[in-house]
């Protein structure tokens, strides 16, 4: 038997022969194609455990050819060859689903280190840990190709941006980032833009000094200061008023900053990870966003995929978060989930992603009578999450908070802001009880 099967996708012959042969020698079973076309007829034709292309061929992309093979055969991994270097087209790759990425000239002991991973994968555990950080769940090749950018970043000192909808878990990824990082003895600070008034983000960020306002009877660190020689993760960083966007690039521009009030200079020894739930090109394109500040940001983009987007892995989220539930709440054993209910859940839209489902596992964990939880303890609780439109969700969410509009924001996992200008835009200020 064979150690698996192997597609290659490229159209240099000598490469392409070199790489039968070495593979074929690793007892692999090579199929190839000279051509993206070819490739993608094979795909359709039969099974592969692995698939190697090159990103530029004679008539198609290698894209095209991942997003052939995600259609066709969408566990199998895929490996894009670049001959150009560029982090772009690596990261738009990776975006797509591809496993990973190598360049040209080829190593061949890096690309057999890579399959064997790679097919090795296949039977390990879905959750990936990393010493000093919470756990990241998940199998589906987007998620494990949004995993396999942060492995190579983590390392590095570049800024990152966490692009997704709320939700999908971008502060578990930054915490992976710092744990990951030459920085992990140093501090993780943390900072959400949305939570805080316009009036004071300056201050939260760059601190004051004593007198700088009323009530300042002392100096005070923000959060830059606070993290010195470890990582800041700015959360929500378009709601960052165009004020503080300016002081926020001279950061990352000049690694220096003053605290309000202050006249010294003082150094910024921080590595910036950010994260945003809005579409930062589109702000640019508006002039609601800083196109500088953008790109500064902009360096290493890591998009996570919205949970409806990877269904499969619902009942892999369902256990790990059931036993986090049951310690939390002291309930262990964690109740087992039956088959028809795991097949609800995975049937859900969750607009709110992992948040939310974590908590409807958490009510339902709350209201179990019994060891194991089926699908009729879970349709009241997903009852109330299926309103007609956003706008009913908005005032059915605000009704059951009982106006207060933060515990509304968490319910239907989104950030206090973002609520704030959803209910503006849906003219809901006349909600019963609404209240600051």
């Amino acid at each position: 038997m064979p150690n698996g099967r192997i597609l290659i996708v490229e159209d240099r012959d000598s490469l392409r022969r070199m790489l039968e042969a070495a593979l074929g020698q690793e007892g692999y079973e090579v199929a190839s194609a000279a051509d993206g076309e070819t490739g993608i007829r094979l795909l359709a034709a039969r099974p592969f455990d692995f698939v190697l292309t090159d990103l530029k061929l004679p008539d198609v992309s290698g894209l095209r050819v991942l997003e052939a093979s995600r259609a066709a055969q969408p566990r199998v991994p895929v490996v894009v060859l670049t001959g150009y270097g560029t982090v772009g087209a690596a990261v738009e790759a990776m975006k797509l689903g591809a496993y990973d990425f190598l360049e040209k000239p080829l190593e061949l002991d890096d690309l057999s280190r890579l399959i064997e991973q790679a097919l090795g994968e296949r039977d390990e555990s879905a959750v990936f840990r990393v010493p000093g950080a919470p756990p990241l769940v998940g199998a589906h090749p987007r998620f494990r190709a949004a995993l396999r950018l942060l492995q190579k970043v983590g390392p590095k000192e570049s800024n990152v941006l966490l692009t997704g909808e709320s939700g999908t878990g971008k502060e578990l990824f930054a915490r992976a980032i710092h744990a990951l990082s030459p920085r992990r003895n140093g501090p993780y600070v943390a900072l959400n833009c949305a939570a805080i008034p316009e009036s004071l983000l300056e201050n939260e960020l760059f601190g004051h000094e004593k007198g700088a306002f009323t009530g300042a009877d002392r100096r005070a660190p923000g959060r830059f200061e606070l993290a010195e020689g470890g990582t800041l993760f700015l959360d929500e960083i378009g709601e960052l008023p165009s004020g503080v966007q300016g002081k926020v690039l001279r950061v990352l521009e000049e690694r220096t900053y003053e605290r309000v009030g202050g006249g010294r200079t003082l150094r910024a020894d921080v590595r910036l990870v950010a994260a945003t739930n809005r579409d930062l090109g589109a702000m640019v394109e508006t002039g609601e966003f800083r196109a500088d500040l953008f790109f500064r940001l902009n360096v290493f983009p890591i998009e996570l995929p919205p949970l409806r987007e990877r269904a499969g892995d619902v009942p892999l989220l369902c256990r790990h978060l059931l036993e986090e539930i049951a310690r939390r709440h002291r309930a262990e054993p964690p109740p087992r989930l039956e088959e028809a209910a795991l097949e609800l859940l995975a049937a859900q839209p969750w607009p709110g992603n992992v948040r939310e489902l974590a908590n409807v596992l958490e009510r339902a964990v709350i209201l179990a009578e019994g060891p194991s939880l089926g699908a009729a303890d879970l349709r009241p609780l997903l009852r109330q999450l299926a309103a007609p439109g956003e706008r009913e969700r908005l005032k059915e969410a605000l009704v059951t908070a009982d106006g207060d509009k933060r515990r509304a924001a968490e319910v239907l996992g989104m950030t206090y802001r973002t609520l704030l200008r959803k209910v503006k835009e849906h003219d809901l200020e006349g909600v019963p009880r609404y209240r600051e």
